[in-house]
């Protein structure tokens, strides 16, 4: 296979994605196994690491969890179809991004198949509390949006 510089991109996102869900998946298990029972600040009071169960989904939307599951695998299908699509027609850049957002909607999901919630740590006092797998989320989605801006 020929690399070129979007291939490179696509391998170097998705070599940083890997490595946030990595991250994600290993303070999710440290929060759940109660090492995160006190908050511990950085930041002074504006970041924390704590340990809040999410029983809602995005914008703090209350939902039934089998709902949750359901919409979640729905969209990660999706994003996986459009990923396959993107590799038929050799948008490499895309396919970065959108393993981004597979990634980390899969991270959520797992949570809300084994716990019944979505585990979240990252406390930002004046804001939320949200987790890694939110954020690769927002930045697949911003990198989708930037991407189809300059084209």
């Amino acid at each position: 296979m020929i690399y070129n510089i979007s291939n490179k991109k696509t391998a170097i996102l998705a070599g940083i994605a890997v490595f946030l869900l990595a991250v994600d998946r290993f303070l999710k298990i440290s929060a759940i196994n109660s090492l995160l029972d006190q908050p511990i600040n950085y930041i002074g009071n504006i970041l924390q690491l704590s340990f809040v169960k999410n029983y809602f989904i995005a914008f703090s939307i209350p939902i039934n969890n089998l709902v949750a599951i359901t919409i979640s695998s729905i969209i990660i299908i999706f994003f996986l179809v459009f990923t396959i699509y993107c590799i038929k027609k050799r948008k490499t850049l895309l396919i970065g991004f959108l393993f981004f957002i597979i990634l980390g909607a899969s991270s959520n999901l797992i949570d809300r198949i084994e716990y019944g919630y979505v585990i979240d740590y990252l406390d930002l006092n004046y804001f939320t509390v949200f987790n890694i797998a939110d954020a690769i989320i927002v930045l697949g989605v911003a990198g989708l949006i930037l991407s189809q801006k300059n084209n």
